[in-house]
């Protein structure tokens, strides 16, 4: 019989109520409460998520994102600074023993990804899997995806960038010597991409959605089936993001 998950389609909302989200559904599944989750989402206002290790301080230039109103949160899991704008987020929270998973940690990325590029094959876009964490099309990026294991629960969430202003990027992201700056910039262009550029043209947040949620379905012989967040888990977001993800203890941890 195919295994049912579940499917939560968020739509946009702010840094730290994504990550409030991402991490009730990682205590609620840990506690049986609910099935393996697959979501999607977007951010509101745009936003920078650093990795769990990294200091906020030598990452952001706080000032710019305050004058340009961006967002700006820690994860709980670790990887780099991601300006998050034109994208599709999306996460994964899976029990570690599960089946379809080992606990090789580069294993369980490469599935994970084998997922979203199976999604992005029915917009007719050719990727693969870049290790550690990322997906590439004609060797630029297009997906960026970072992990987190807790209470024996697998949370994994990435973008899938739908178009991309490095400039942007660079104006709010902290560069150690501002004479490389522009060469900087011209190199990320190069090396990174988006669905806008390989298509020609734009693609909504419906549509990528839908075309990942069959990625997923392909690539783990699942159903996903469209739910909510039950009210346990709306009242741990709610309580992660008052204890956790807006204090300035969390966010200027390091």
């Amino acid at each position: 019989m195919t295994e049912e998950w579940r499917l939560l389609i968020t739509g946009s909302h702010t840094a730290a109520e994504n990550m409030a989200i991402d991490h009730a559904i990682l205590s609620s599944h840990s506690q049986g409460r609910v099935p393996p989750t697959v979501r999607f989402y977007a951010w509101d206002p745009p936003a920078i998520s650093i990795g769990y290790f990294q200091s906020l301080t030598e990452e952001i230039d706080i000032p710019a994102c305050d004058h340009y109103g961006v967002d700006y949160v820690r994860r709980i899991t670790g990887g780099g600074a991601v300006f998050h704008e034109e994208e599709v987020t999306y996460s994964i929270v899976v029990d570690e023993t599960h089946p379809f998973f080992t606990k090789n940690i580069l294993e369980s990325y490469q599935r994970i990804c084998g997922a979203i590029i199976k999604g992005l094959y029915h917009l007719k876009i050719d990727c693969s899997y870049a290790p550690i964490n990322d997906i590439i099309v004609d060797n630029k990026k297009i997906s960026g995806n970072a992990q987190t294991r807790k209470y024996q629960t697998i949370l994994q969430h990435g973008t899938i960038l739908t178009d991309v202003d490095v400039e942007k990027m660079f104006t709010l992201l902290i560069v150690p010597n501002e004479k490389i700056k522009d060469k900087l910039i011209k190199d990320v262009t190069q090396r990174v991409t988006s669905l806008k550029h390989v298509l020609g043209h734009t693609v909504t947040f419906d549509t990528v959605s839908s075309v990942l949620a069959q990625g997923f379905e392909e690539e783990f012989d699942i159903i996903l089936k469209k739910g909510d967040l039950t009210e346990q888990e709306r009242d741990l977001a709610k309580q992660y993001q008052k204890d956790c993800f807006t204090q300035r203890a969390w966010t200027y941890k390091r």
